[in-house]
Formats: structure tokens, sequence, C-alpha cells
């Protein structure tokens, strides 16, 4: 601590220094920079920390210059009253910009902003009132008593203190609570308004903050120029100040700021070779988002890891402690109806997921829901926690209709839930994840950041005493300041139920929570439901691990899948045998030559579906010596195994005792093909050498299918690693129909679906 204050103390004096040692150009200079600095901050909060793609920051930028312009040229206005104008003006200008981010997302809402800078430019450069192409000149000097700020050297005096005061309030921002949601919001904004993130208040939050600071920079840069121009705010200079953000660290107001001051100077440097200046900057840009994709603010930690590494420091020890149960509630309040679910019905084009599903559960109760997969769990869950809206039927819950409700609205009324895949916030630390559901904040109250600070640091201390207590009970205090990908599954598991339980629910949604899990921590699992039920919490969970359910579940409700054959569109026909479109093909293996322009398939083409018993018996695949570590958690100790020829699942023998290695050890990974004699594959081979080999992955959870693809060209590109042409197009179809006819009937059903429709009709993998 005492070094951050000295290292600040000796900025603070260097800035302060910093004009008696420049000429008149060079101050000028800075003064954009900081200027530009500014900007960055108001662009870095929007896309780095909100995950909001802002290209209309530039406008904002124009908008608050031209509007002090205006106001002091053409009204007669002062030039701080014209500046408060301008910045409520700049302010609404963009709440309107973010509109669309309600509706759409990622480059879509990039589009959406950059269409309306270039409404911006073209009205400024053509409007009477902004002076056209001209622009507008003799804007006043702003007036401070005893100080001159006609005077370049005085003005960055005041450029420095609105600067510093930008900064520091920025960077408060994004360590308290409504930062925290912001970057939850753009690590995962479904789980994040299942936290209680009221998530389109948040994405308007995102632009207010960027206006503001772009409003701010537009007024400064006015009374320092005296003159605002077209060409000032181009798209040129907005794609420039895209660049500073990324090469600085989007994520980082400091790395923004830094690259902010660091491309304007570059950019003075090079202002006699501007044709190779901007192709420069581009160069650098691919540069950073392919080889350091956090930008200049990423790469000191990236170091001290790599330092770590070839030292081979040894981490602390991180270990996962026992769970510590909750105090019994002795008057737990035993109501009646607590959720009550009536002839809900869920529709998915053609596919309906639920029929007339009804459910009552009491306060107290632990309830399980029981079904085949395919059956309509999951989907029955994001009705009931509305992330669906139910195409029929009711839903209530603590007495109160909530079938239409928003995800934040029922978090923050006392439902939570886990997902049946992880949906933890990956760029947040795991004392974050469980301060996101501790904060019950309402984003209207983000007014105390501008006018009582000390109440949102006096509420940020008890979260965090409240959150310690949280890692303590669940055993996570040695793993609160790591990200949860870097932790065992198992563990991340456990992170989120306990984030979902700080939410201190009435309701606990738990969808498949023990899915993963060794028969240990499946037991612990147990505990933990039980407890929470005993804290005053009432449990409903899908679970297919048999042992877990009947030790939790007091009541069970089965879902049964919806007869597909009642699903059909008008005019569609889908019979198990005959789809349209998608001839019914005999399998590969009993097909004969219909002509004679065709040949037979021969042992090794088309589905690969051999008869393994013919083969060499050597091991398919052995793997020795297997270690791998997550800083101080070793996830594999020495691990080994052969899989032999003769069946989908093989065979495994252990060829080394499961030990743990030393501290730090990267660990070691040794594979080798019979059909490939040449050198083992290690685990510095890449995925695709992998597959080319003859390894297929199927990744855990459905997060890896093409959301917006359909089905034939999703199944198509594992076809990538083989051989083929467009004449075996038809061929591959066939053999993926031929193995999964229900994909075929999908495609008819829902008319060529993309994943994530079809989903809901497959027997595997339904949400």
């Amino acid at each position: 601590m005492k070094t951050r204050l000295s290292g600040l103390a000796a900025l603070v004096i260097a800035a302060w220094a910093l004009p008696y040692g420049l000429g008149t150009y060079t101050i000028h200079v800075v003064n954009i920079a900081l200027i530009y600095a500014l900007l960055a901050i108001g662009m870095g909060l929007a896309m780095g920390i909100s995950g909001q793609i802002n290209l209309a920051q530039v406008a904002f930028f124009g908008v608050g210059a031209y509007g002090v312009a205006i106001l002091t040229t053409h009204s007669g206005h002062g030039f701080w009253a014209a500046a408060v104008l301008a910045l409520l003006a700049t302010i609404a200008i963009g709440l309107f910009v973010g509109i669309p981010a309600l509706r759409m997302q990622s480059h879509y809402l990039g589009i959406v902003t950059l269409g309306l800078a270039l409404g911006f430019i073209n009205w400024i450069t053509n409007a009477h009132i902004t002076g056209g192409a001209d622009g507008i000149s003799g804007i006043p000097v702003p007036t401070i008593p005893g100080i001159d700020l006609s005077s370049e050297y005085l003005y960055y005096y005041l450029e420095a203190v609105v600067f510093a005061v930008g900064l520091a309030f920025g960077l408060f921002v994004v360590h308290t609570s409504l930062g925290r949601r912001l970057r939850a919001m753009r690590d995962d904004s479904l789980a994040a308004g299942s936290m209680g993130a009221e998530i389109p208040l948040l994405r308007m939050t995102a632009f207010l903050l960027a206006s503001f600071y772009g409003g701010l920079a537009g007024i400064l840069y006015g009374g320092l120029i005296r003159y605002v121009a077209p060409e000032t705010f181009s798209i040129s200079n907005m794609f420039i100040l895209l660049a500073m953000v990324i090469i600085g660290g989007r994520r980082s107001l400091v790395g923004c700021v830094i690259g902010a001051i660091g491309l304007t100077l570059v950019r003075e440097w090079l202002s006699d070779f501007s044709t190779y200046a901007q192709l420069g900057y581009g160069v650098v840009v691919v540069l950073m988002v392919v080889f350091a994709p956090t930008g200049l603010a990423g790469i000191p930690a990236r170091l001290r890891a790599l330092r770590r590494h070839r030292r081979g420091h040894r981490a602390t020890r991180a270990e996962l402690r026992p769970f510590t149960p909750y105090e019994p509630v002795e008057d737990f309040a035993q109501e009646p109806g607590l959720l009550r679910i009536e002839a809900v019905t869920k529709q998915f084009r053609g596919l309906r997921a639920l029929d007339e599903v009804s459910l009552t559960v009491d306060a107290g109760e632990i309830r399980g829901i029981v079904g085949p997969n395919g059956s309509g769990k999951t989907t029955l869950f994001n009705v009931i926690s509305g992330f669906y809206r139910a195409t029929s039927g009711t839903v209530h819950f603590a007495g109160t209709d909530t079938t239409t409700a928003r995800p934040y609205v029922l978090s923050l009324s006392g439902m939570a839930r886990t997902f049946q895949n992880l949906r933890l916030f990956g760029q947040l630390t795991v004392r974050e994840n469980i301060l996101v559901a501790l904060d019950r904040t309402r984003t209207r109250a983000i007014w105390r950041y501008a006018l009582w600070q000390p109440g949102v640091i006096a509420q940020e201390r008890r979260l965090r005493a409240q959150a310690d207590e949280i890692l303590d009970r669940y055993g996570l205090t040695d793993f609160a300041e790591s990200p949860p990908a870097a932790l065992p599954y198992g563990i991340q598991r456990r992170i989120e139920i306990a984030r979902a339980m700080a939410a201190r629910p009435r309701l606990l949604l738990l969808d498949e929570p023990a899915a993963g899990l060794n028969g240990e921590e499946v037991q612990q699992l147990i505990g933990i439901v039980r407890s929470s039920r005993a804290g005053g919490t009432t449990v409903v969970l899908i679970e297919h691990n048999t042992d877990c359910r009947h030790a939790r579940c007091a009541r069970k409700s089965p879902c049964r899948p919806v007869e597909r054959s009642t699903q059909r569109r008008p005019g569609v026909v889908a019979a198990p045998e005959v789809t349209r479109g998608v001839p019914r093909l005999t399998p590969r293996a009993e097909r004969t030559p219909s002509g004679p322009g065709e040949r037979s398939a021969g042992p090794h083409e088309g589905s690969h579906l051999v008869n393994l018993t013919d083969s060499a018996r050597a091991p398919r695949l052995t793997v020795a010596d297997l270690s791998v570590h997550y800083g101080g958690v070793c996830a594999v100790s020495n691990i080994g195994f052969t899989v032999e020829p003769g069946g989908p699942s093989g065979s495994s023998e252990p060829t080394a005792p499961a030990r743990r290695p030393p501290e730090g050890a990267m660990g070691s990974f040794r594979a080798a093909w019979p059909d490939q004699p040449g050198r083992p594959r290690t685990c510095q081979d890449k995925a695709r050498d992998m597959v080319r080999h003859g390894i297929g992955y199927v990744p855990e959870g459905e997060a890896h299918a093409s959301p917006g693809c359909p089905w034939t060209r999703t199944s198509l590109l594992g076809a990538y690693a083989r051989a083929w042409n467009k004449e075996t197009h038809q061929q591959l179809t066939d053999e993926i129909y031929d193995l999964f006819p229900v994909l075929g009937r999908c495609a008819i059903a829902s008319q060529e679906p993309s994943p994530a429709v079809s989903s809901r009709c497959s027997p595997w993998g339904v949400p």
C-alpha cells in the first residue's frame, strides 16, 4: 500500500511539473492527448467493461464540442453554462443511442452505432446552424477568476484536474458494485440477469457513462481550440480511438489511457508520413489482437506468469475445505403453493417442448423433476425462471403471477437457479462472482455514485464481509482470487451453488448439479442441498443420478417427452421411415451397388463404422504420464491408460500410480497410433492435428454447437478433417441421417433449423 501511495505521489508531482520542460507546440499535443484519454475512458467503460460495442463515441465527442460552440456563439451563453447544457444534451443523445442495445448485441450493435455516428457527421457537415463544412469559430475562452486559460500551459492544469477526477471516478465505478454488474453482463448477460442484474438498465448505463466522458472531452476540446469543424469528428478518428482502446487494453481503464496518450504522441511524430502511419496503426491493432488480446495493460501479468514458469515457481497449495452447514430454521413457514404451474405449454415453431405441464411445490420441499433427455425439464426451468415465455398457461411464485416476469425481477423476488452447463463469470474472480449475487442494489440507485460516494464505499465493505462468510461456509476461501475457469469442474459446480445461495433465495432451482461430479463430490452436494433446505430454502432439482436423487428428493414429478408425431406443421408428414427432402437410406454397411457406375463402400469409407475385430489388436491410443496443474490445483496426476480396438468405448488399463507430481509441473502427454508409426504426439500438438490423426471429441455441454448454423452444415464441419469434395457432400449428409435419423425429422419439422432450435427435438442435449 505504501508503495502504491508513493508511486501515485510521484506521478502527481511529475504531472504538475511537466509543462515547465515543454515547448508551446508540445504542450498543445499533450492537451490533445488528455482529451483523447478522456474519450478512451468512456469507450473503455462501454466496450471493455460493459461489453457494448459502441462506435458512436466520436459522435458524443462532437455533440459536446458543437453544443458549447452553438450555445456560446449563437445563443450568447457563457462558457460554463453552455458546458453544462452541452453535457446534458450529450447524455440525452447517449441514452438515445443506447436504445438499440436493448434489442441487439455484438456486431449488429456496432453497425447501428456506427450508422448513428455517420448520421451525426452528415448533419454537422450540412446543417446551417453548425456552420456546414466551415465549422464554428470564435468560441470564448473558459474563465476562472485569477487564471488566464487562454494560455495552453494553464489550460493543461484544468485538463489534468478534470482527467484525474474522471479517471478516479471511472476506476471507482469499475471496482464497486456497479462495475461488477457491468462486467458480469459482459461475461454472461443471461447469468447476470438470473443474479438480479437489471440488464436493460445496465446497458443504458454503459452508454450514459460513455456519453458523459465523450461530452466532457468535447467541452474541453472546444475551450482549447476555440474552433470546431466536421473533420475533427470523422470516422477515421473514430477508428483511431478504437485502436487506442484495443492497443491499451479495453478491459483496463489505465490501459485505455496509456493507449490514447501513446498513440496520440505517435501520430504527431508520424504526421509527415500520414499514409504509412494509417497502415502502421492497422498492423499494430492486428498484432495486438492476435498476440496480446489484453493489450498493453495485460503484458505485465503475462510476463510475470512467464517468469514464474521459467523459474519453476511453486504455487501455494490451494485446498477445497469442507462445507459448513446452515443453522436449521425451526419455525420454517410451510407455505402451500410457493411455486404453482398451471397447464404450461411451450412451443418452438413446430416443436412442442412442454405440453400442459402442471406442478405445485410447497415451501420447505426438496422436489425432483425426473424424466429422460428430451422431456423438457430444462425448458420447464427456463419458463419458471423467466428465460422463456410460456406459449400458454401460467406460473405463480409466492402468490404472484410471474408468467411474463423477467429473470432479474424473479431473482430480486427470491428465486435463484443454477444451469445445466456452467455459467460462471469467467473474467471475474470467485469472490466477485459471489459479490454479484449478494448485491441487491437496484440500478436506479446509481445517483449515489455522483452524489454520495461514502454510501457506496460503506455498502461495498458490507458486501465483501458477507462474501467472505459465504466463501468460508462453502470452503472456497483458498480460491477467492482465482478465476473460475482455472479451477476443476467439481469446484466450479460448488461455486455456482454458492453464488446462487448468496442471493438468499426462497426457491432454488438446481439443473443437474451432480453432472460430472465423482462419488465423493456427489455426497458433498447432497449435504449442501439438505442443509440449504434446512436453512429455509425450497429446492427443485433436475437430476439423472439415481442415488443422488433418492437421497435428496422427498417427492418427484415425472416429465415425459411430448409425442413428436403430434408436432407436425400443416402439410408435413415426418414418420420414422419417411422424411421429406432427407431420403431414408440403407446403412452404408448394407448398401450394394445399384448400377455399373457405383461401387461398394470399402471398409474404411463412409461413416468409418468398420469391423474392428478384423483390425490389428495394437492399442489405438496410449496415454502416459499425463499431469495437469491449474495454478496450485492438481487436476490430473500422472495418469496413464490404453484404449484397445473392439468397441465404442474400448478398454483402458492404468499404467501408473496416481501420485502428485512436483508443484508447477506442466505435465506430459504421449499418445501413439499404430497406423501412424511416426513420432508420438505430445501435449504441444494442436487440437486440429489430433483430429486429423483420428481422435474425435464431443465437448461437455451444448455451447460448442454453432447456434446460427443449420444442422447439416454444422455436422459437415467435422468432414474438414477428411479428404472430401463437392461430390461427397450428399454422401456425408446421407451418413449423418443414417446414424441420426432424428436430425432428419427435426430438419423437416423446423425447416432446416439451427442447433439452438433442433436441440429441443433431439433426444440428446435438450435445453
